[in-house]
Formats: C-alpha cells, sequence, structure tokens
C-alpha cells in the first residue's frame, strides 16, 4: 500500500489527497482526487497470494510528470476528434490539436490532468466533482461531472454524472492499465482476453473512426471466444503490428430507445485472476499499452511496451461526426450517467 501522506500536497491550487477504500474480501483500491486516478487495486488471486495489478507510480510527483493518462478519467471526449472541430446547431467549435492535427482524450489537459473536488468519502467509496468551465480546450458550456468510485465484495464501479449549461460533447471513460500479474511483472502476452461483440468500429491509420460498424466475423476482431493476446497483438490488422488499439461495438448500442443496462463487455484472464468488464456503454476500447514509455513502477520495475492493457468503456469516439452512433451531445436539463464495473471473479 501506498502511504496516504505522499500525496498530501497542493497542485493546480487545490489540495491533493489519496484515499483508500476496502471491503471484506481482501479488495483494496487507492484513489487520488488529482486526475481521479486509480493509484493501486490489490486484488487476491486463486491462491490468495494478493498484488497490485494496475500500473503507477508512488508519489504524486511522479504522477504529475510521467505518462498523464495511467488510471485517470479522459474527458470531456475520450479517444479522437477528427481534425479537432466539430458542429452543434450550426456552431462550429475548434478543439486542441493534440494528436497531430486531431483532438485525443480532450486535448492536452484533459481531466485525467486536473484536481478533483472531493464530496464525500467513506470506506467504500469516494465521490468526485470537476467543473470544466466554458471553453476549456475549446469546448463549449460549464461541464459539472462527478465520478463516484464504490467497492463492494470484488467490484470497483465507476458512476459517471453530467449536466451542462449549454449544448456540449461528452465521452468519459477510465483509463486504467492492468496487468493481471502485478504490474512490473513483465507483459500482458500470457494473458487471454474475451470481448463479447458481434461487430468492431473500423479505425484509420490514426486511430480515428471511419463511421460505419461491421461485422467480426472472419477478422482477428472475433474474440467472442477468449483468444491468448500474444496470439493476435502483433498482428498488422491491430495498429500496422503495434499493438491492440480498437473500438468494439457492444451489443444493444443501435438501439437508442433502450435504456443503458450493464451488460458484460469482456474478460481478462492473467496471474490466476480473471477480470470481467460490465458497462452500460455502447463502446468497448481496447488499448494494449503500444507507447507505454520506459518508467520505474511502483514496485521497482521497469515498465515497457505492451505491459499492461485497457478496458475502456466508453461512447463511440467521434460520434459527433457520424449519425449512425449512438448520441454524444449533451443538453441542459439533460442528466448524463452511465456506469462501469470491474468485477474479479
Amino acid at each position: 500500500m501506498i502511504n496516504e501522506a505522499s500525496f498530501n500536497q497542493l497542485a493546480q491550487g487545490k489540495q491533493v489527497g489519496l484515499y483508500t477504500l476496502t471491503t471484506p474480501e481482501g479488495l483494496k483500491v487507492q484513489i487520488t482526487n488529482y486526475g481521479a486516478k486509480i493509484v493501486s487495486l490489490f486484488v487476491p488471486n486463486a491462491a490468495g497470494e494478493v498484488a497490485d495489478v494496475v500500473l503507477g507510480f508512488s508519489t504524486l510527483d511522479e504522477w504529475l510528470t510521467q505518462e498523464v493518462y495511467f488510471n485517470g478519467i479522459n474527458g470531456r471526449t475520450a479517444g479522437r476528434i477528427r481534425g479537432a472541430q466539430f458542429d452543434i446547431d450550426g456552431t462550429t467549435y475548434h478543439v486542441t490539436q493534440n494528436a497531430g492535427e486531431h483532438c485525443l482524450h480532450g486535448g492536452y489537459h484533459g481531466f485525467n490532468d486536473k484536481v478533483w473536488d472531493v464530496v464525500e468519502v467513506k470506506d467504500t467509496a469516494i465521490k468526485l466533482r470537476y467543473l470544466s468551465v466554458d471553453g476549456e480546450e475549446g469546448f463549449p458550456g460549464n461541464l459539472e461531472v462527478f465520478v463516484t468510485y464504490i467497492v463492494k465484495g470484488k467490484d470497483i464501479i465507476i458512476q459517471y454524472d453530467a449536466t451542462t449549461d449549454q449544448p456540449t460533447i461528452l465521452n468519459l471513460t477510465n483509463h486504467a492499465y492492468f496487468n493481471l500479474k502485478g504490474e512490473g511483472n513483465g507483459t500482458i502476452h500470457d494473458h487471454t482476453l474475451q470481448v463479447i461483440a458481434d461487430e468492431y468500429i473500423p479505425y484509420d491509420e490514426k486511430a480515428v473512426p471511419l463511421g460505419n460498424v461491421t461485422s467480426v466475423e472472419h477478422t482477428p476482431m472475433d474474440m467472442r471466444q477468449a483468444v491468448k493476446i500474444a496470439d493476435v497483438i502483433d498482428l498488422p490488422f491491430f495498429a500496422a503490428g503495434l499493438g491492440i488499439d480498437n473500438g468494439w461495438a457492444l451489443p444493444g448500442w443501435d438501439n437508442p430507445s433502450t435504456a443503458p443496462c450493464l451488460r458484460l463487455a469482456a474478460v481478462l484472464h492473467g496471474g490466476g485472476r480473471t477480470m470481467e468488464t460490465w458497462t452500460t456503454f455502447p463502446c468497448m476500447q481496447v488499448y494494449s499499452g503500444n507507447y507505454v514509455e520506459k518508467h520505474v513502477g511502483k514496485s521497482g520495475q521497469m515498465y515497457d511496451v505492451q505491459c499492461a492493457i485497457c478496458l475502456e468503456a466508453e461512447m463511440f469516439p467521434d460520434a459527433v461526426h457520424y449519425p449512425l452512433f449512438p448520441n454524444t451531445i449533451l443538453r441542459p436539463n439533460e442528466k448524463w450517467q452511465h456506469q462501469t464495473v470491474y468485477r474479479f471473479v
């Protein structure tokens, strides 16, 4: 466990802290309000051996200067926005270009790089709030976001709530980097992955959606039965052989009349641990840590490419440009609510 005092300092003019949530079943999660990040996640395996299964660092100073996407909340919009611009109701908005000509994960200083307000803390839950002001990174509207982490049994529940005073776009996700053997214990090549989806979202060479959805049948995207990651991660289909960075369309994505409900989206197994991802979101973005830089992590071991995998439940990336995709425009007087559960079984 990380000493909570190592996070007790000011950043961006606000107090930062580290908060520990526990359950009788042996789950221990540490959350910081810097970026609303999961700092550590201790889980027993089938033999009762406990390991921290997310990448990260032991001090706030390291979190502020290294790998800003580790385990945080990405927003306002996870994924890429083509051309870093979009239209709402006839008005064109230009947002930050931080991935070539595109906008990635909300810009240079997305929600993962902000100090959130701590609303409430309990032994098993923490509620965080961030107010993204009108014009931040170019996005319209004052957007109030609440993220609540809840632990129950061997579940980590992430509850998202948001409102706005102007029409805006919104797509939040948690960007946790998992290695179920324990962080710092090599690559995730020996893990198995199952994605419960019949369709996927084709991307271009810059990982921006092309605007259509197609069947996984007869493609490497067909992971309806668990596959060993080593058998697929280096296929040319995936990011020209760099690894997986792709989105699946989850069942029911094309039925907007149906209220979002939790469905099993993915199953990851490794190190004697199995983690299910349940979500109300319509898309499962899988990223195999293709660009993880060499950093010394919490365990003292060196991180490197493909040493972790992200299971990012979210809306369809760049949905604002494609009427086919589920709506990501949030308007005043609407409540935006979603939930993702990481469940260890």
